[in-house]
């Protein structure tokens, strides 16, 4: 692939996350983002931290880095490819991802602070 189809793949990925998506689901935006990351976790599950990493780059969604993890939580933080875009649908994604690798409900709480966005996620 060159860089000019790297180049139109990226705009048009843009104009879908920044342009279309937003307009169309207005106020509802983040929930149905959410819910639509834990839709694309189920249908491509990943059986550790490792090929939830490598998703994130794959899917072009970022440099997702895991930062701490204890009993009932894990935190990761993401150096976004694009600031201004909302990222529950990652949120959405780790939260099923979790869910799956702990056998337990979870939720992913969001956190936007600079050039960092950093993912907490919790289990029961």
């Amino acid at each position: 692939m060159s860089y000019s189809d790297n180049h139109e793949l990226h705009f048009g990925y843009t104009l879908l996350r920044e342009t279309l998506i937003p307009e169309l689901l207005g106020s509802e935006e983040a929930d149905i983002l959410y819910w639509g990351g834990k839709r694309i976790a189920r249908k491509y599950p990943a059986a550790d931290t490792d090929e939830i990493i490598q998703f994130f780059q794959e899917a072009g969604w970022g440099q997702l880095e895991l930062v701490n993890e204890k009993k009932k939580e894990i935190q990761f933080e993401l150096q976004p490819l694009q600031n201004s875009i909302d990222r529950h649908i990652e949120a959405g994604y780790l939260a099923q991802q979790l869910e799956y690798q702990k056998d337990k409900a979870a939720e992913t709480f969001l956190m936007e602070k600079r050039k960092r966005i950093t993912f907490h996620i919790q289990w029961d």
